[in-house]
């Protein structure tokens, strides 16, 4: 997964499916024939069990968003999409990381993961797995400042976001 610094502008599309066996399959497959460039990719059910959201973050550059909207209208289980602009939404992602963390620089890990707000999940003799949630540019700092201690594995969720409250305007693209 790419990492997005804010001086690379994106699209987060926010994106209502029906809840259906093979509907990510053909939403990830209209954007690797059409070329376009998923930076983040991260599905989950909601509220309505019928319902499944896709928040799919893209390089503006790779893919013009009308064109986006267009083909992804055409598939028949897309009920709505929703664009959120970066500057006006709240995006989170969570990250989780096994660090080397023999007895001797445990202390100094702690606390960089105190000091970042994460939370230590698991722990073994020389290892420590740890989660921390935030903006993914804070993860990749994150990421950054966790390396020289030897990080074992790494996984990330993919980004989700919603609309800050005080400039929820409705920016809804369509609607079927």
């Amino acid at each position: 997964m790419t990492a997005l610094s804010d001086d690379i502008p994106h699209h987060i599309l926010s994106v209502l499916v029906e809840n259906k066996a093979g509907v990510l399959a053909r939403v990830s497959g209209l954007f690797a024939r059409r070329g376009f460039n998923i930076v983040s990719l991260a599905v989950a059910p909601t509220e309505d069990e019928y319902l499944s959201r896709i928040t799919i973050a893209v390089e503006v550059a790779s893919a013009p968003l009308d064109q986006i909207t267009e083909q992804l209208f055409k598939l028949i289980s897309v009920v709505s999409i929703t664009e959120l602009d970066p500057r006006h939404a709240v995006e989170r992602e969570l990250l989780l990381v096994t660090i080397e963390a023999p007895p001797d620089v445990r202390p100094q890990i702690l606390a960089l993961v105190d000091e970042l707000a994460g939370r230590v999940l698991d722990e073994g003799q020389d290892r420590l797995t740890v989660s921390v949630e935030g903006h993914p540019n804070a993860l990749d700092d994150c990421a950054e400042r966790l390396r020289p201690f030897g990080i074992v594995e790494l996984r990330r969720t993919g980004r989700v976001a919603l609309p800050k409250l005080d400039n929820a305007i409705d920016h809804r693209l369509h609607q079927v």
